[in-house]
């Protein structure tokens, strides 16, 4: 196994939450305690959502927790041409399709009502053509995928805190997009690229993420890189039970005392020491993280 290499990879809608600095924590002790290094990643590639200035404020937030990249910070917006070359690769092996539907065309081909917070299943009506209409997106054949990798049906893996976790991405995503209608590359692509490029060992983030790991696995096996470990931390919920997060207005961290914010996500990571200090605090966390 390659020396570890972990990563935060937040995206700039907005300042960190206190979900946010829980996942951010995990990751960082996680690579302190196995040796490794630790990168951060700015997750920019949904440009229009993304706030002006909120990926320098992120950085600062961590530094002034005592969390700074060991390696250069990675912008994915600057990275659309190794994008492509991913996407071309998938076009030249026939493991890729345009797609012509819009969400409207998508949500009348439901069978029944999609659940909150749930995606539509895609039921492959451009799998075998477009029939007159336009192209908008590209999308991943999973069933393709699968006959030329020779993968079951079922995408099964391990997650660290989890336990084995298994999902049939055509039963419950169908074929996914990499690239959408308006031209940017959507997220599982891009992640999947990075991961790989940056030598990512082991994926420490939010338990909201664990519904992409069947997805960036497939991925992974249909570009030919390696798979690291994953490990999805407990959620950060808000007083009504729903999750904390930006798209909930989840409110950013307040750090006029960096410790006390701290001591805060190592509580909901089940740590219970600390330190008068932030970086004694750390230490002190890294020593509990590594007995685990």
């Amino acid at each position: 196994m390659a020396a570890y290499t972990g990563r935060f990879a937040p995206s700039p809608t907005g300042l960190l939450h206190a979900g946010s600095l829980v996942a951010a924590l995990a990751s960082w002790l996680d690579a302190r305690a196995q040796g490794g290094q630790w990168l951060v990643r700015i997750e920019d590639v949904d440009t229009p959502r993304c706030v002006t200035g909120a990926a320098e404020q992120i950085l600062e937030q961590l530094a002034l927790c005592g969390l700074v990249s060991d390696g250069e910070v990675l912008w994915q917006s600057q990275r659309s041409d190794l994008y492509q070359q991913a996407l071309d690769q998938l076009v030249a092996e026939g493991l890729v399709y345009p797609c012509g539907c819009s969400r409207k065309d998508i949500e009348a081909a439901q069978s029944q009502p999609t659940e909150r917070h749930k995606v539509q299943v895609y039921p492959g009506t451009c799998r075998q053509g477009l029939n007159g209409k336009p192209a908008r997106a590209w999308r991943l054949n999973v069933q393709a995928v699968r006959a030329a990798r020779g993968l079951p049906d079922v995408t099964h893996w391990i997650d660290r805190r989890l336990g084995p976790q298994a999902e049939d991405v055509v039963q419950s995503v169908g074929d996914f997009v990499l690239k959408r209608a308006d031209g940017l590359w959507a997220y599982q692509l891009a992640v999947a690229v990075d991961d790989a490029a940056q030598g990512i060992t082991d994926v420490v983030r939010g338990e909201d993420l664990a519904d992409n790991t069947a997805r960036q696995i497939l991925l992974q096996q249909a570009l030919d890189l390696p798979t690291p470990r994953y490990l999805h931390t407990p959620l950060v919920r808000a007083s009504n039970g729903e999750k904390l997060s930006k798209q909930n207005g989840a409110e950013a961290l307040d750090l006029s005392d960096p410790l006390a914010a701290l001591q805060q996500a190592a509580q909901a990571l089940g740590l219970v020491g600390s330190g008068p200090s932030v970086q004694q605090a750390l230490q002190t966390w890294v020593g509990e993280w590594a007995t685990r």
